[in-house]
């Protein structure tokens, strides 16, 4: 009988499509996606380590899972991650983050791409597997990915992504490559607000921007914050915004759907021993929110992708150091570390991931405890 720990990530592979042969296939899908999940959480890596996961563990596997036939080798994990529709494992990374989601009322959804640079280790920039991801930073949970076309870029998988994913309720921040008015209409028409990172890729748009600031300094509103890091490094942060009141010149800057909000920060960054830094960045909002505090706690919400997804991706499961770059293995890899990721986040302890992986490894019980989320 199976175990109810494990029960809601069974249900979530359950409904993967089998591309193999059914009469050719002599272990269930289901145990194949149950036991690389597993191993992900375990502290394995590759189709070997599953393999190997699942000669270790097959006392405890044997209960969760069918393993009638035996235990897949590795070539078998090779192979079906390879042909595996990866809309599959997206739908599943989908689900398994709804599982760990009330809903997306008032959450800020970040929308940013990582390069799998061990799939493509000789590709330069955006060339190879690029993989655009949407992250809810308050609950550091991933609900879903697009694969980034090959010489094309974000713009055109942001809207892919967007239709795939029922947004409304929810604020949107994406980088300058996102500043496009068919985006920000569409996250209008899905219900949903935009925070869009302006540089010179929208440069009528930039300038206007820069002239508000100038010119109506009077109106604004200030926010300010500064803080100390480790090793001495200072950093002061200063956000500002103008509101519809004080808005473009339409016959310089196009109308952007619901503008409501200019946004100016400026970050002054003091190393220990170096010289001043200045950063200043511009952004556009749909809401109409009066409080610099809060435009300036999105813009640092924002960077929670880098930091909680895709520093966690490479460091704690050596994302870019994998070598798996057949077909559709590298980017259905991609979609269950995510699962793997958010789950291990979720735990209740003082561990770090990499920690908690570890001791996953070592004691079933807490591995059952990460399972059931």
């Amino acid at each position: 009988m199976k175990s109810d720990k494990s029960k809601s990530i069974l249900e979530i592979f359950s409904g993967v499509s089998d591309p193999r042969d059914p009469y050719r296939t002599r272990h269930e899908l289901s145990s194949i996606l149950f036991i690389s999940l597993c191993t992900l959480l375990s502290h394995g890596e590759d189709y070997t380590d599953m393999a190997e996961f699942a000669q270790q563990r097959y006392d405890w596997l044997k209960e969760k899972v069918d393993l009638s036939n035996g235990i897949p080798s590795h070539d078998t994990f090779n192979r079906v991650f390879r042909i595996l529709e990866p809309g599959e494992l997206e739908s599943c990374l989908g689900k398994d983050g709804k599982s760990l989601l009330d809903h997306l009322e008032e959450k800020q959804l970040c929308l940013d791409g990582k390069k799998l640079r061990g799939a493509s280790p000789k590709g330069l920039g955006a060339e190879g597997l690029y993989i655009l991801n949407a992250w809810v930073g308050e609950n550091r949970v991933c609900i879903g990915q697009e694969k980034v076309g090959h010489k094309s870029n974000e713009i055109k998988a942001i809207p892919n992504l967007l239709n795939k994913l029922d947004i409304s309720g929810s604020v949107v921040t994406i980088d300058a490559i996102g500043c496009q008015r068919e985006i920000a209409e569409l996250i209008i028409d899905k219900e949903a607000d935009y925070l869009l990172a302006v540089k010179g890729n929208q440069a009528g748009l930039l300038e206007e921007i820069e002239d508000s600031f100038r010119f109506q300094s009077a109106h604004t509103q200030t926010f300010e914050e500064k803080w100390v890091y480790a090793h001495g490094r200072d950093e002061q942060r200063s956000c500002q915004i103008l509101s519809q009141v004080h808005m473009l010149n339409p016959q310089k800057a196009e109308p952007w759907k619901n503008l409501q909000t200019l946004v100016k920060v400026v970050a002054n960054r003091q190393p220990k021993g170096k010289e001043l830094s200045t950063e200043t960045r511009y952004y556009i909002s749909s809401e109409k929110e009066p409080s610099p505090r809060y435009y300036n706690a999105l813009v640092r919400g924002h960077w929670g992708i880098e930091n909680h997804l895709h520093w966690h991706l490479d460091m704690t499961f050596k994302e870019d150091a994998s070598r798996a770059s057949k077909d559709w293995g590298p980017q259905n890899l991609s979609a269950l570390r995510k699962i793997a990721l958010q789950r291990v986040a979720q735990m209740k302890d003082k561990l770090s991931l990499n920690k908690r992986r570890f001791r996953a490894a070592l004691n079933l019980v807490y591995l059952e405890n990460i399972l059931g989320g």
